[in-house]
């Protein structure tokens, strides 16, 4: 009787992580680390990356009087023997880069 509570039970969980998985998904369209391979290729175009960061939680900002829902990150680029370093933000929906600052 043990053995087929276990199994109900994993069966259960199982079924339980994919539905959470598939809604996951449907909400959340761009991960984090694809928006950061997005953001990097994008920064890349201009010169070579030395490095890369980026929040795994969406924040909301507003640009141009339109509020997105978007990660915040940051690459460093060696530009003449300095550190550059720019921060952007990734839109989740479309994983397009909505705003770019240098920071030093």
């Amino acid at each position: 009787m043990g053995t087929k509570r276990v199994i109900l039970a994993a069966g259960l969980g199982i079924a339980a992580g994919y539905l959470a998985k598939q809604q996951v998904d449907t909400y959340q369209k761009v991960t984090p680390e694809k928006a950061l391979k997005q953001a990097k290729e994008s920064f890349k175009k201009k010169g070579p990356i030395s490095g890369s960061w980026i929040y795994m939680k969406p924040e909301e900002i507003e640009k141009n009087g339109l509020l997105y829902n978007a990660y915040r990150g940051g690459v460093t680029r060696n530009i003449d023997g300095e550190n550059k370093q720019y921060e952007f933000y990734v839109d989740v929906d479309t994983g397009a880069v909505v705003d770019a600052v240098q920071t030093t």
